[in-house]
Protein backbone atom coordinates (compact mmCIF):
# COMPACT_ATOMS: atom_id res chain seq x y z
CA UNK A 1 0.00 0.00 0.00
CA UNK A 2 1.40 3.24 -1.21
CA UNK A 3 1.88 6.03 1.22
CA UNK A 4 0.00 9.00 -0.14
CA UNK A 5 0.26 12.78 0.83
CA UNK A 6 -3.21 13.88 1.64
CA UNK A 7 -4.58 17.11 2.62
CA UNK A 8 -8.05 17.65 3.66
CA UNK A 9 -9.61 20.93 3.75
CA UNK A 10 -11.83 21.59 6.54
CA UNK A 11 -11.82 20.43 10.38
CA UNK A 12 -15.11 19.85 11.55
CA UNK A 13 -16.82 16.57 11.98
CA UNK A 14 -16.49 15.39 8.45
CA UNK A 15 -12.94 16.51 8.02
CA UNK A 16 -12.28 15.19 11.62
CA UNK A 17 -13.82 11.41 10.58
CA UNK A 18 -11.64 11.71 7.93
CA UNK A 19 -8.41 12.49 9.40
CA UNK A 20 -8.97 9.59 11.41
CA UNK A 21 -9.98 7.23 8.97
CA UNK A 22 -7.04 7.73 6.65
CA UNK A 23 -4.26 8.28 9.25
CA UNK A 24 -4.68 5.32 11.26
CA UNK A 25 -4.21 3.17 8.15
CA UNK A 26 -0.97 5.03 7.64
CA UNK A 27 -1.81 7.95 5.11
CA UNK A 28 0.68 11.17 5.62
CA UNK A 29 -2.82 13.44 6.53
CA UNK A 30 -2.51 17.41 6.69
CA UNK A 31 -5.81 18.82 7.94
CA UNK A 32 -6.16 22.33 7.05
CA UNK A 33 -8.83 24.65 8.93
CA UNK A 34 -9.10 28.60 8.37
CA UNK A 35 -10.48 28.86 12.54
CA UNK A 36 -7.92 28.52 15.14
CA UNK A 37 -9.78 25.46 16.60
CA UNK A 38 -12.03 23.01 15.43
CA UNK A 39 -15.39 22.63 14.96
CA UNK A 40 -16.09 26.51 14.58
CA UNK A 41 -18.39 26.57 11.54
CA UNK A 42 -21.74 24.10 11.54
CA UNK A 43 -20.67 21.49 13.37
CA UNK A 44 -20.23 23.70 16.48
CA UNK A 45 -24.16 24.85 16.04
CA UNK A 46 -25.24 21.05 15.28
CA UNK A 47 -27.94 19.54 17.43
CA UNK A 48 -26.33 16.70 16.75
CA UNK A 49 -28.64 14.15 16.82
CA UNK A 50 -27.82 10.88 15.45
CA UNK A 51 -31.12 10.41 13.76
CA UNK A 52 -31.50 7.18 11.37
CA UNK A 53 -35.08 6.61 11.17
CA UNK A 54 -36.07 10.10 9.11
CA UNK A 55 -37.79 9.92 6.26
CA UNK A 56 -35.53 9.63 3.24
CA UNK A 57 -35.24 8.32 -0.45
CA UNK A 58 -35.07 4.21 -0.49
CA UNK A 59 -31.44 4.39 -2.40
CA UNK A 60 -30.11 5.97 1.00
CA UNK A 61 -31.86 3.52 3.75
CA UNK A 62 -28.67 1.26 4.27
CA UNK A 63 -26.58 4.43 4.69
CA UNK A 64 -28.65 5.37 7.70
CA UNK A 65 -29.68 2.03 8.67
CA UNK A 66 -25.61 1.53 8.98
CA UNK A 67 -24.88 4.74 10.85
CA UNK A 68 -26.08 3.34 13.82
CA UNK A 69 -23.90 0.82 13.65
CA UNK A 70 -20.93 2.62 12.68
CA UNK A 71 -21.26 4.68 16.27
CA UNK A 72 -21.56 1.50 18.37
CA UNK A 73 -18.50 0.25 16.54
CA UNK A 74 -16.70 3.80 16.81
CA UNK A 75 -17.47 3.62 20.29
CA UNK A 76 -15.71 0.24 21.54
CA UNK A 77 -12.74 1.23 19.09
CA UNK A 78 -12.64 5.27 21.19
CA UNK A 79 -13.90 4.62 24.69
CA UNK A 80 -13.94 7.91 25.63
CA UNK A 81 -16.34 8.72 22.40
CA UNK A 82 -19.72 9.91 24.83
CA UNK A 83 -22.62 9.23 22.93
CA UNK A 84 -25.81 9.71 24.65
CA UNK A 85 -28.08 7.10 23.59
CA UNK A 86 -31.17 7.97 25.04
CA UNK A 87 -33.54 7.59 21.94
CA UNK A 88 -35.46 10.03 20.34
CA UNK A 89 -39.19 10.93 20.93
CA UNK A 90 -41.49 12.52 17.84
CA UNK A 91 -44.96 13.00 17.43
CA UNK A 92 -47.05 16.08 16.31
CA UNK A 93 -45.08 15.95 13.01
CA UNK A 94 -43.48 13.90 10.33
CA UNK A 95 -42.98 10.24 11.44
CA UNK A 96 -40.17 8.59 11.41
CA UNK A 97 -40.04 5.82 8.16
CA UNK A 98 -40.95 2.12 9.50
CA UNK A 99 -37.64 0.87 11.15
CA UNK A 100 -37.06 -1.79 13.64
CA UNK A 101 -35.99 0.18 16.40
CA UNK A 102 -39.50 2.29 15.72
CA UNK A 103 -42.15 1.36 18.57
CA UNK A 104 -45.74 2.93 18.82
CA UNK A 105 -46.03 4.43 22.66
CA UNK A 106 -49.56 5.29 24.50
CA UNK A 107 -49.55 8.15 26.63
CA UNK A 108 -48.37 6.00 30.22
CA UNK A 109 -45.26 5.31 28.24
CA UNK A 110 -44.65 8.46 26.78
CA UNK A 111 -45.39 9.40 31.06
CA UNK A 112 -42.65 7.24 32.07
CA UNK A 113 -40.21 8.29 29.63
CA UNK A 114 -40.87 11.74 30.08
CA UNK A 115 -41.99 12.88 33.29
CA UNK A 116 -41.54 16.94 32.97
CA UNK A 117 -43.79 17.34 30.52
CA UNK A 118 -46.83 19.77 31.07
CA UNK A 119 -48.78 17.98 28.37
CA UNK A 120 -48.97 14.67 26.73
CA UNK A 121 -49.50 13.00 23.07
CA UNK A 122 -52.18 10.19 22.91
CA UNK A 123 -49.42 8.53 21.39
CA UNK A 124 -46.14 8.99 20.18
CA UNK A 125 -42.79 7.58 18.08
CA UNK A 126 -39.92 6.36 20.19
CA UNK A 127 -36.50 5.72 18.35
CA UNK A 128 -34.63 3.63 21.34
CA UNK A 129 -31.56 3.15 19.48
CA UNK A 130 -30.74 6.75 18.40
CA UNK A 131 -28.75 9.22 20.42
CA UNK A 132 -26.92 12.55 20.09
CA UNK A 133 -23.36 13.74 20.75
CA UNK A 134 -21.18 16.74 21.70
CA UNK A 135 -20.30 17.90 18.45
CA UNK A 136 -17.21 19.75 19.22
CA UNK A 137 -15.85 16.95 21.67
CA UNK A 138 -16.62 14.35 18.90
CA UNK A 139 -14.67 16.57 16.58
CA UNK A 140 -11.91 17.10 18.79
CA UNK A 141 -11.82 13.52 20.29
CA UNK A 142 -11.27 12.51 16.07
CA UNK A 143 -8.42 15.22 15.48
CA UNK A 144 -6.45 14.41 18.91
CA UNK A 145 -6.81 10.46 17.36
CA UNK A 146 -5.79 11.33 14.36
CA UNK A 147 -2.64 12.86 15.06
CA UNK A 148 -1.63 10.12 17.37
CA UNK A 149 -1.55 7.87 14.10
CA UNK A 150 0.58 10.92 12.52
CA UNK A 151 -1.60 13.49 11.09
CA UNK A 152 -0.81 17.46 11.45
CA UNK A 153 -3.36 19.65 11.88
CA UNK A 154 -2.92 23.65 10.73
CA UNK A 155 -5.42 25.89 12.43
CA UNK A 156 -5.54 29.38 11.56
CA UNK A 157 -4.84 28.69 7.68
CA UNK A 158 -6.53 29.67 5.00
CA UNK A 159 -6.75 27.87 1.69
CA UNK A 160 -6.08 30.21 -1.28
CA UNK A 161 -6.03 28.07 -4.64
CA UNK A 162 -6.06 24.46 -5.54
CA UNK A 163 -2.98 23.90 -7.97
CA UNK A 164 -3.85 21.54 -10.64
CA UNK A 165 -1.73 20.40 -13.47
CA UNK A 166 -3.70 19.27 -16.77
CA UNK A 167 -6.41 16.80 -15.33
CA UNK A 168 -4.90 16.28 -11.93
CA UNK A 169 -4.66 18.24 -8.69
CA UNK A 170 -1.05 18.36 -7.77
CA UNK A 171 -1.37 21.13 -4.35
CA UNK A 172 -2.73 23.02 -2.39
CA UNK A 173 -1.97 27.15 -1.69
CA UNK A 174 -2.44 28.17 2.04
CA UNK A 175 -1.85 31.38 3.64
CA UNK A 176 1.09 29.50 5.66
CA UNK A 177 2.79 28.03 1.94
CA UNK A 178 2.16 25.31 -0.42
CA UNK A 179 1.65 21.40 0.03
CA UNK A 180 2.29 19.11 -2.32
CA UNK A 181 -0.68 16.54 -2.69
CA UNK A 182 -1.94 13.19 -3.70
CA UNK A 183 -5.58 13.36 -2.55
CA UNK A 184 -7.13 16.48 -1.51
CA UNK A 185 -10.33 15.90 0.03
CA UNK A 186 -12.83 18.78 0.19
CA UNK A 187 -14.82 18.49 3.56
CA UNK A 188 -15.41 22.39 4.27
CA UNK A 189 -19.04 22.75 4.08
CA UNK A 190 -20.29 25.84 1.81
CA UNK A 191 -16.82 26.61 1.42
CA UNK A 192 -16.74 23.96 -1.12
CA UNK A 193 -18.50 25.62 -3.93
CA UNK A 194 -15.89 28.15 -3.65
CA UNK A 195 -13.12 26.06 -3.71
CA UNK A 196 -14.39 24.35 -6.84
CA UNK A 197 -15.36 27.14 -8.56
CA UNK A 198 -11.93 27.77 -10.30
CA UNK A 199 -11.44 24.56 -11.37
CA UNK A 200 -14.14 24.78 -13.64
CA UNK A 201 -16.43 22.78 -12.55
CA UNK A 202 -19.92 23.44 -10.11
CA UNK A 203 -20.95 21.53 -7.21
CA UNK A 204 -24.96 22.10 -6.57
CA UNK A 205 -24.48 22.87 -2.43
CA UNK A 206 -26.22 26.30 -0.83
CA UNK A 207 -26.34 27.49 2.96
CA UNK A 208 -29.52 26.22 4.58
CA UNK A 209 -29.32 28.07 7.90
CA UNK A 210 -30.80 26.36 11.42
CA UNK A 211 -31.06 28.22 14.27
CA UNK A 212 -29.89 26.75 17.85
CA UNK A 213 -30.64 27.57 21.16
CA UNK A 214 -28.46 26.61 24.44
CA UNK A 215 -29.97 27.15 27.57
CA UNK A 216 -28.59 26.42 31.29
CA UNK A 217 -30.81 24.81 33.55
CA UNK A 218 -30.19 23.53 37.54
CA UNK A 219 -31.09 20.08 36.52
CA UNK A 220 -32.23 17.26 33.54
CA UNK A 221 -35.53 18.56 32.72
CA UNK A 222 -35.45 15.99 29.35
CA UNK A 223 -34.39 12.71 29.54
CA UNK A 224 -34.75 11.49 25.34
CA UNK A 225 -34.52 13.67 22.05
CA UNK A 226 -37.87 15.01 21.79
CA UNK A 227 -38.84 16.07 18.54
CA UNK A 228 -42.72 17.46 17.85
CA UNK A 229 -44.61 20.65 16.50
CA UNK A 230 -43.93 22.67 19.34
CA UNK A 231 -40.16 22.39 19.76
CA UNK A 232 -37.06 19.78 19.19
CA UNK A 233 -35.04 19.57 22.44
CA UNK A 234 -32.53 17.87 23.97
CA UNK A 235 -30.16 17.62 27.14
CA UNK A 236 -26.34 18.40 25.71
CA UNK A 237 -25.45 18.26 29.87
CA UNK A 238 -27.29 17.88 33.22
CA UNK A 239 -27.49 21.46 33.48
CA UNK A 240 -27.11 22.46 29.80
CA UNK A 241 -30.52 22.50 27.04
CA UNK A 242 -30.27 22.43 23.36
CA UNK A 243 -33.38 23.46 21.46
CA UNK A 244 -33.12 23.46 17.29
CA UNK A 245 -35.45 25.33 15.10
CA UNK A 246 -36.09 26.21 11.42
CA UNK A 247 -34.32 29.62 10.55
CA UNK A 248 -36.98 31.98 8.63
CA UNK A 249 -35.68 35.32 7.87
CA UNK A 250 -33.91 37.93 9.21
CA UNK A 251 -36.59 40.13 9.58
CA UNK A 252 -37.37 41.91 13.30
CA UNK A 253 -40.18 39.42 13.99
CA UNK A 254 -38.76 36.35 12.28
CA UNK A 255 -34.82 36.76 12.63
CA UNK A 256 -32.95 34.28 14.48
CA UNK A 257 -33.03 35.88 18.22
CA UNK A 258 -37.07 35.98 17.84
CA UNK A 259 -37.20 32.65 16.59
CA UNK A 260 -34.76 31.49 19.51
CA UNK A 261 -36.71 33.75 21.79
CA UNK A 262 -39.82 32.24 21.22
CA UNK A 263 -38.84 28.52 21.07
CA UNK A 264 -37.11 29.54 24.58
CA UNK A 265 -40.31 30.95 25.73
CA UNK A 266 -42.29 27.69 24.79
CA UNK A 267 -39.79 25.39 26.70
CA UNK A 268 -40.12 27.26 29.81
CA UNK A 269 -44.09 26.83 29.26
CA UNK A 270 -43.93 22.97 28.39
CA UNK A 271 -41.80 21.74 30.95
CA UNK A 272 -42.40 21.24 34.58
CA UNK A 273 -39.70 23.53 36.11
CA UNK A 274 -39.03 25.70 33.00
CA UNK A 275 -38.96 28.47 34.90
CA UNK A 276 -35.50 27.92 35.97
CA UNK A 277 -34.11 27.69 32.00
CA UNK A 278 -31.81 30.61 32.01
CA UNK A 279 -31.02 31.87 27.70
CA UNK A 280 -27.15 31.70 27.07
CA UNK A 281 -26.89 32.00 22.98
CA UNK A 282 -28.85 31.74 20.14
CA UNK A 283 -26.64 30.90 16.67
CA UNK A 284 -27.44 30.39 12.98
CA UNK A 285 -25.19 27.27 11.37
CA UNK A 286 -25.02 27.47 7.98
CA UNK A 287 -25.57 23.68 6.86
CA UNK A 288 -23.63 22.26 3.39
CA UNK A 289 -27.27 21.44 1.41
CA UNK A 290 -26.93 19.08 -1.28
CA UNK A 291 -29.21 20.55 -3.94
CA UNK A 292 -31.51 16.90 -3.43
CA UNK A 293 -30.94 17.33 0.19
CA UNK A 294 -28.26 14.03 0.24
CA UNK A 295 -24.45 13.76 0.16
CA UNK A 296 -22.09 14.42 -2.29
CA UNK A 297 -19.21 11.70 -1.59
CA UNK A 298 -16.25 10.71 -4.00
CA UNK A 299 -13.59 11.23 -6.79
CA UNK A 300 -14.49 13.87 -8.97
CA UNK A 301 -15.05 12.05 -12.51
CA UNK A 302 -12.74 14.39 -14.79
CA UNK A 303 -10.44 15.85 -11.76
CA UNK A 304 -7.32 13.75 -10.62
CA UNK A 305 -6.62 13.60 -6.85
CA UNK A 306 -10.33 15.87 -5.59
CA UNK A 307 -12.32 13.65 -3.85
CA UNK A 308 -15.68 15.46 -2.11
CA UNK A 309 -17.34 14.97 1.11
CA UNK A 310 -20.15 17.32 1.64
CA UNK A 311 -23.39 16.13 3.65
CA UNK A 312 -26.27 16.08 5.34
CA UNK A 313 -26.96 15.53 8.19
CA UNK A 314 -22.98 15.40 8.94
CA UNK A 315 -23.17 14.30 12.41
CA UNK A 316 -25.37 10.84 11.48
CA UNK A 317 -23.10 9.64 8.51
CA UNK A 318 -19.79 11.23 8.65
CA UNK A 319 -18.49 8.20 10.88
CA UNK A 320 -19.92 5.45 8.20
CA UNK A 321 -18.80 7.88 4.81
CA UNK A 322 -15.50 8.66 6.51
CA UNK A 323 -14.35 5.34 6.34
CA UNK A 324 -16.12 4.24 3.22
CA UNK A 325 -14.09 7.15 1.41
CA UNK A 326 -10.90 6.28 3.06
CA UNK A 327 -11.44 2.54 1.65
CA UNK A 328 -11.78 3.96 -1.93
CA UNK A 329 -9.19 6.94 -1.22
CA UNK A 330 -6.52 4.61 -0.24
CA UNK A 331 -7.77 0.63 -1.60
CA UNK A 332 -8.97 2.48 -4.72
CA UNK A 333 -11.79 0.35 -4.93
CA UNK A 334 -15.00 1.85 -5.32
CA UNK A 335 -17.40 1.15 -2.76
CA UNK A 336 -20.76 0.65 -3.79
CA UNK A 337 -22.88 1.77 -0.60
CA UNK A 338 -21.48 5.13 -1.78
CA UNK A 339 -22.65 4.70 -5.40
CA UNK A 340 -26.04 7.15 -4.54
CA UNK A 341 -23.47 9.67 -3.91
CA UNK A 342 -21.84 10.68 -6.57
CA UNK A 343 -21.72 14.36 -7.84
CA UNK A 344 -22.34 12.78 -11.33
CA UNK A 345 -25.60 12.23 -10.39
CA UNK A 346 -26.40 15.90 -11.14
CA UNK A 347 -26.72 15.54 -14.77
CA UNK A 348 -25.84 18.74 -17.36
CA UNK A 349 -24.29 20.67 -14.34
CA UNK A 350 -23.90 24.50 -15.77
CA UNK A 351 -20.09 25.11 -16.53
CA UNK A 352 -19.14 21.37 -16.09
CA UNK A 353 -17.13 20.50 -19.40
CA UNK A 354 -15.50 16.90 -19.23
CA UNK A 355 -14.05 17.54 -22.51
CA UNK A 356 -11.76 19.73 -19.96
CA UNK A 357 -10.51 16.73 -18.40
CA UNK A 358 -10.06 13.07 -18.71
CA UNK A 359 -12.14 10.61 -18.68
CA UNK A 360 -11.37 9.01 -15.54
CA UNK A 361 -9.39 9.25 -12.43
CA UNK A 362 -6.42 6.57 -12.76
CA UNK A 363 -5.92 3.69 -10.90
CA UNK A 364 -9.53 2.55 -9.89
CA UNK A 365 -9.82 -1.06 -10.39
CA UNK A 366 -13.65 -0.94 -11.32
CA UNK A 367 -15.74 0.71 -14.21
CA UNK A 368 -17.99 2.26 -11.63
CA UNK A 369 -18.02 5.87 -11.50
CA UNK A 370 -16.13 6.99 -8.36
Amino acid sequence: MRKQKIVIIGAGIVGASMAYQLAKRNQDVTVIERHPAPAREVTEKSFAWIHTTHRTAPQYWHLYDAALEEYYALQQELPELKIHWNGALTWGNTDPREHHCVQKLNRKQVEELEPNLKEYPDHAMFASQEGAVDPIGVTELLLNKAREHGAKIQFGTNVTELQQEGSRLVGVHTSNGFLETDVVVLAAGTGVTGLCEPLGFPVPVTPSPSILIQMKTANRLIRTLISNAQFEARQLTDHTLLAAEDYIDESEENGPDAVGKRAFETLRRSLKGGDQLKLESIRVGMRPMPEDSYPIVGFHDYIEGLYLTVMHSAITLAPLVARLAASEIIDRESRNELEPCRLSRFKDLPGDDPAAYRTKPSGMETGTNI
